[in-house]
């Protein structure tokens, strides 16, 4: 399986010829659903779901989200089904299981809204905007590095509690260039302490995985 960074939320996995993208956000640029027969999205925040881009995909795209994300997409050309925490799916190939139900929380005045993660071919977990226990041995987590509802030190714990043996850091696209530089400095602690790969994928780059 590859493995690719879009940009800031947003990443492409390629395997056997076949295409899954995983939230393709109005942050992470252009091309995010070239050659992708599917698309999983974890919740309705402009940054993880683009619904400019997927009205205007090809009706052989399918999606698959959580129920928000579908009352707010409306009727477009691609093929729509909600999941939910405990469903288990295939998509463009790879079988997918639905873990988590809910955002962290932003701010007190602004309520939760619903939010999935996704275990694709039992290898690679992506929580969206929350730090869910998987409750499930993960070997590569997509793990959030920046965000107003985070700290780092969440960042460490979370790591800490899934011990996967790859983190590769995601929702970075907020930071410049010195607040990556932070990013990579914690990680790469944290991937010392742990003995394992946790690194930062720079946007447009690829790693191949078991």
């Amino acid at each position: 399986m590859q493995l690719t960074k879009l940009g800031h939320a947003c990443w492409r996995l390629r395997k056997d010829g076949s295409t899954l993208v995983i939230d393709p956000g109005s942050f992470s640029g252009k091309g995010l659903l070239d050659g992708a027969s599917a698309v999983l999205i974890t919740h309705e925040h402009f940054d993880h779901v683009d619904t400019d881009l997927l009205r205007k995909a090809s009706p052989g795209l399918e999606i698959f989200t959580c129920q928000a994300v579908a009352d707010h997409l409306g009727e477009i050309p691609a093929e729509v089904r909600v999941v939910r925490d405990g469903d288990a799916f295939s998509a463009a190939g790879f079988g997918v299981r639905v873990i988590g139900e809910w955002h962290a929380l932003n701010h007190p005045d602004v309520p939760v809204v619903q939010n999935v993660g996704f275990l694709v071919d039992e290898e690679v977990f992506y929580p969206g905007d929350a730090f869910t226990p998987p409750g499930v041995e993960v070997p590569t987590l997509l793990v959030p590095t920046n965000a107003p509802w985070m700290r780092t030190a969440d960042m460490v714990a979370y790591l800490r509690e899934v011990r996967p043996q790859r983190a590769y850091s995601t929702h970075d696209g907020l930071l410049n260039e010195i607040g990556l530089k932070i990013v990579d400095n914690w990680i790469g602690m944290e991937a010392d302490h742990q003995k394992a790969d946790f690194r930062r994928i720079p946007v447009g780059e690829s790693v191949e995985l078991p």
